[in-house]
This record gives C-alpha cells, sequence and structure tokens, in this order.
C-alpha cells in the first residue's frame, strides 16, 4: 500500500496566536517582530493582512513600517505558542501515531494506516482543518503527498486555508514546473550554483545527472536529486521514537542571542560565549546528558552566517570545556571582515551522563572533577538566588553582562535531518 502523508503548516502561526490574544487588533495588519531596544528588530510572522502590503518574514520592523505605517507590531510570546502547538499535536494524534514535528507550527502526519478509517488522505486533511480552525481559531495549509518532501511542498504551495493534494499523476505539472528555490534545502547560494548551471526548475533538478550534482554539492547533490523526483522514503517517527516513556528524546541543546551591539573583537565574542554556554552546559546537567560535539553558529552585520562544529576529545557537561571549544571554532573560523550581530552555542551528540569516561593519564581527572562540583554548585545558587546571581569575571563591566541567556535567547526549528 503507497503511503499517504500529511504536511500540516498553521498559517502565519505566531500572528494568528496573537490576534486571539488581542481581539481588539481584527481588522489591522499585524506582525510579530522582536525588541528593536535589544536588536531582535525583524519581522517573524505577520498576519493575511500584513502579507498583503507587501512585508517580507525577516526584514527589518523599520522596512516593514515603510511598507506599512499602521503596522502593529508585538513582542513574541513562545508560552502561548508552544501551547497552541501542543494542541495542533493532539488533534493530529487522534489520526495516527506517525506525528513528526518541524518546528512550532508545522508537522508531517503518516496517515497510511488510517484511510481505511477516516477516508481518503485529502479526507482526513480536510477534516483536521476543519477542526484546527474550530477548536484552535487559526487556519492550516496542509499538502498531501506519498512521501515527505512533496506534502510539505503542497502545504506551501497553496495559502492560506488550503488543501493541495500531490500525486504521481500531477506532481510533474504541479511539483517540476516550480522554481529550483521552492524544494525543501534548496537556499539562496545553492539557487544560485543551480542557476549558474542552467537549473532553474525543480524539474530540471530532477532531469540533471545525479553525479553531476554530487560533483558540485556533495552528498546534498544526492538528496536533492531524489527529494525533486519523489524519491525520499524518509518515515514519518513515530511517537514511541520521538519520545521515551513521557520525556522526548533530547538531540542537542542550545542558545544564541542577538547582542545588543555589535560584536568587534574576540573579547567581545568571548563574553557572549561564556554567558550562552553557562546557560547550555546547566541544562545538559539539568538533563543527565553529556555532549560530544559543540557547534558554533555566527551572524554578522551584513546578515552572513555560518556553522561550524567540533567533536570533543570526551563526552562533556562541563562549561568550561565546552566554551573553550566554542572558541576555539570561533578563531579558526572568522577574521573580523564583519561585526557580529548574533552568536550561538550548541551542544550535540548527546549520551547519558552514565556513559562510561577514559580517564586522561597525564591526571587531568582531578581538575576535571573539581570542574564537575563547582558547576554543581553553581548551578544550585543560580536555581535558588536567579541566573544572574553570580557570574564569570569575563561577563562583568559591559553593558552585555546583565543578559540573561534564559530570557534573552531565540527558538529555532528542528532540521529535517
Amino acid at each position: 500500500m503507497e503511503r499517504v502523508i500529511l504536511h500540516c503548516d498553521m498559517n502565519s502561526f505566531y500572528a494568528s496566536v496573537e490576534c486571539l490574544y488581542h481581539p481588539e487588533l481584527a481588522g489591522l495588519p499585524v506582525a510579530v517582530g522582536g525588541n528593536p531596544e535589544k536588536r531582535h528588530g525583524i519581522i517573524l510572522a505577520k498576519n493575511q493582512l500584513a502579507k498583503e502590503t507587501g512585508i517580507k518574514t525577516g526584514e527589518t520592523i523599520g522596512a516593514a513600517r515603510g511598507k506599512c505605517p499602521n503596522l502593529v507590531v508585538l513582542l513574541p510570546n513562545y508560552a502561548h505558542y508552544l501551547r497552541f502547538s501542543r494542541l495542533a499535536r493532539k488533534i493530529y494524534y487522534s489520526y495516527s501515531d506517525r506525528v513528526e514535528p518541524f518546528g512550532l507550527d508545522e508537522a508531517w502526519i503518516d496517515v497510511t494506516s488510517s484511510v481505511g478509517l477516516y477516508g481518503s488522505g485529502e479526507e482526513i486533511a480536510r477534516e483536521i482543518s476543519l477542526r484546527i480552525q474550530d477548536e484552535l481559531g487559526i487556519t492550516v495549509s496542509i499538502g498531501v503527498s506519498w512521501n515527505k518532501i512533496f506534502a510539505k511542498f503542497g502545504s506551501d504551495y497553496k495559502k492560506p486555508n488550503a488543501i493541495t493534494v500531490i500525486d504521481r499523476d500531477n506532481y510533474q505539472r504541479i511539483v517540476w514546473e516550480q522554481e529550483a528555490g521552492d524544494l525543501l534545502y534548496v537556499g539562496r547560494s545553492t539557487k544560485k550554483k543551480l542557476m549558474k548551471y542552467g537549473i532553474y526548475t525543480i524539474g530540471q533538478v530532477a532531469g540533471t545527472s545525479i553525479d553531476f550534482l554530487v560533483l558540485q554539492f556533495g552528498k546534498m547533490g544526492a538528496v536533492l536529486w531524489r527529494f525533486a523526483n519523489g524519491l525520499d522514503d524518509s518515515p514519518v517517527k513515530c511517537f514511541d521514537e520521538n519520545y521515551n516513556g513521557n520525556e522526548r528524546v533530547i538531540k542537542s541543546i542550545g542558545n544564541s542571542i542577538t547582542t545588543p551591539r555589535d560584536l568587534k573583537n574576540l573579547a567581545d565574542v568571548k563574553l557572549i560565549i561564556y554567558m550562552l554556554t553557562e546557560s547550555v552546559a546547566m541544562r545538559l546537567r539539568e538533563t543527565g546528558c553529556f555532549c560530544q560535539t559543540v557547534a558554533i553558529h555566527v551572524r554578522n552585520k551584513e546578515l552572513e552566517s555560518f556553522t561550524r562544529q567540533i567533536k570533543m576529545d570526551k563526552p562533556t557537561d562541563l562549561t568550561n570545556e565546552i566554551a573553550e571549544a566554542a572558541i576555539q571554532l570561533f578563531v579558526q573560523s572568522y577574521d573580523f571582515s564583519s561585526d557580529i550581530r548574533s552568536l550561538g552555542v550548541r551542544a550535540a551528540d548527546l549520551v547519558p551522563d552514565t556513559v562510561p569516561i577514559q580517564l586522561d593519564v597525564f591526571g587531568r581527572e582531578e581538575e576535571r572533577i573539581r570542574q564537575a562540583r563547582l558547576d554543581t554548585t553553581l548551578d544550585g545558587l543560580r536555581k535558588r538566588f536567579g541566573n544572574l546571581s553570580v557570574r564569570r569575571a569575563v561577563t562583568l563591566g559591559d553593558n552585555m553582562s546583565g543578559l540573561d541567556p534564559k530570557k534573552d535567547h531565540i527558538i529555532h526549528p528542528v532540521g529535517y535531518f
């Protein structure tokens, strides 16, 4: 039996939820954005009226107000969005246990085993759409297909509040005629490189030699070729694969922040890395995990960004070791050709903190044990007296020293892989 997969994408999610909490804004263009005073001054989401004025997600609030002077901009409230995300998934789970979130507002659902009970994929999609609207008060666009990639393409194809079926009879007519940039994981740089070789549409990606794509893009070239040809066979992870009992299996722990001012030198960067690492390492210890990989994400004031990662010599939850690895990555990867606007630190490849660790024959283990005891003591003080009650000297004496990474962080969606 061929798979039947839905991809649900709640329309203008943040803005739609905010409008429910602010009924007085009915009929007005509304956007959710960061705080300009803290330099999180970009548009995160907008309602349909704001979209019609040409406002784009990711542009500055100033540019958005230039297009729409009467735009109402609200600060994000992630507690509300998490609540509605959980409520939506509760509806999805009533049709299948195979529900895989893709950020707060999107999810794949494998309803292959449910069509005999609830009807075709399109009928299930219509029922879900009505329930989201009636029970949550917002709308959802849904794609229906035999694979995850085309299902997601379908949810993006028509908005808002639409259902698009992409099957083996129509995918070449619907999917292949669209720009290559509309395919999942074809970003701006990949699209530009494809165009360099005369590849403009998804159909042209599908018709290009897989060997040529691998030569130009590495392993990702083969992935894009499979995506374009509808050959993605990755499963929609079921509830039991995403959760261990009642607790979600954590794959990584990270934190990122847009700083109140540009970071102009290594001293500035170290201040932020230590601040972020204090939060990341504390959360590692709270969850009983060690990390085996440390990654950084850097964005400069031109909004150019990159990610780098390094494998640790041994699993760790020690703040100093994670921070030193992050600083090493930054020094190796950036030359301050432009000031830094935002930084992120992530601990990945997590393992339980009960995993055996090879001892250091040169006697560093005593120092690591002392560091672990110090970190545990600091965790207790911060839990009791607040996250800013105990700070490193490197984070003092600067207008950024009062930042609380547990409050001033940015939430990022999970990745497809």
